[in-house]
């Protein structure tokens, strides 16, 4: 927001009250009364916002700008930052009493490149949205390109990742997304970086023979699953032996992205049962999204 609007906007203007106040204004506080603000990005609030943010969480009111009186307001905020705002406090940037008014219940999201087992799932979604939107056919991403987006480092957090996900969704003509439709990431990632990432659920890591990254656009995907190395991590974070039905769970999920959700066949090359692999599915909460391929299954079984 402009600097100089960052207080219209949130607490609200009366007519008049500056240039260009052609009307009245209530302002974000007085709209979200009774409900819950979401402010984004609040380290890069000006100090003056700052005194005026603080008074509203304070004192339950607000002074629109150019009013005779406050008006009060119940409003649940949650604030969002990518600023380290200790930091920002000690050089006196941003005011202490207000980090710890909204320092109360703090929630700390690592880095995406901190929770590659996350990446699976995110580009899931994003290609179910995005494929809808631009009307492509492309339904599903392969184990290759799983694989070479978990060894990226992601500077760009997850909306660099949606990007991505946008540009391949753009520019195939297939119904998988695969490593030629991310030329961009394989061109940044070298055989070190890939063979040290570690092992994603519903994707191997690639292994460290991975080729030149020059040639990594090439690879058909039939090449580059020879050169994955699936591998279940028998050690959590702590180094202690990860509970059977963690690796379970890993395996199931592992087998059904292989297969492409094809259950008979995921049934019979784990050596159980369709029913039998309905109830682990089940059992450890994997079942859902699944209920609707099982079905059709059943029906043409």
């Amino acid at each position: 927001m402009p600097e100089n609007l960052v207080e219209s906007i949130l607490f609200g203007h009366e007519k008049g009250a500056f240039t260009g106040a052609t009307d009245k204004h209530t302002g974000k506080f007085i709209e979200a009364d009774g409900g819950t603000l979401f402010l984004d990005e609040v380290g890069e609030l000006p100090p003056a916002a700052q005194v005026k943010l603080l008074r509203a969480l304070q004192e339950g009111e607000v002074e629109p700008v150019g009013a005779r009186k406050n008006i009060k307001v119940d409003v649940r905020i949650i604030s969002a930052t990518n600023r380290d705002l200790i930091a920002d406090v000690k050089s006196g940037r941003f005011r202490e009493d207000l980090f710890y008014r909204l320092h109360v219940f703090p929630i700390s999201v690592p880095p995406l490149r901190q929770r590659i087992e996350d990446i699976p799932e995110l580009a899931r979604h994003f290609l179910g949205r995005l494929a809808a939107e631009e009307g492509k056919r492309v339904h599903s991403i392969g184990a290759d390109a799983l694989a070479l987006l978990a060894a990226y480092r992601w500077p760009g957090n997850v909306r660099q990742l949606e990007n991505a996900i946008f540009r391949a969704v753009v520019l195939t003509d297939g119904e998988q997304l695969g490593v030629h439709e991310f030329p961009q990431i394989a061109a940044q990632i070298g055989p070190d970086a890939i063979a040290a990432q570690p092992m994603i659920d519903s994707s191997p890591a690639i292994a460290a023979t991975w080729p030149d990254v020059r040639e990594a656009v090439d690879l058909s995907s039939q090449h580059a699953a020879a050169l994955t190395t699936p591998s279940l991590r028998l050690l959590d974070a702590q180094g202690e032996v990860r509970p059977l039905e963690d690796i379970e769970r890993e395996a199931i999920r592992f087998a059904i992205a292989h297969y492409h959700e094809q259950m008979s066949e995921v049934a019979r090359r784990l050596k159980i049962g369709r029913s039998t692999l309905y109830r682990k599915l089940e059992g450890l909460g994997l079942d859902e999204g699944l209920r609707e391929t099982a079905e059709k299954e059943n029906a043409t079984v």
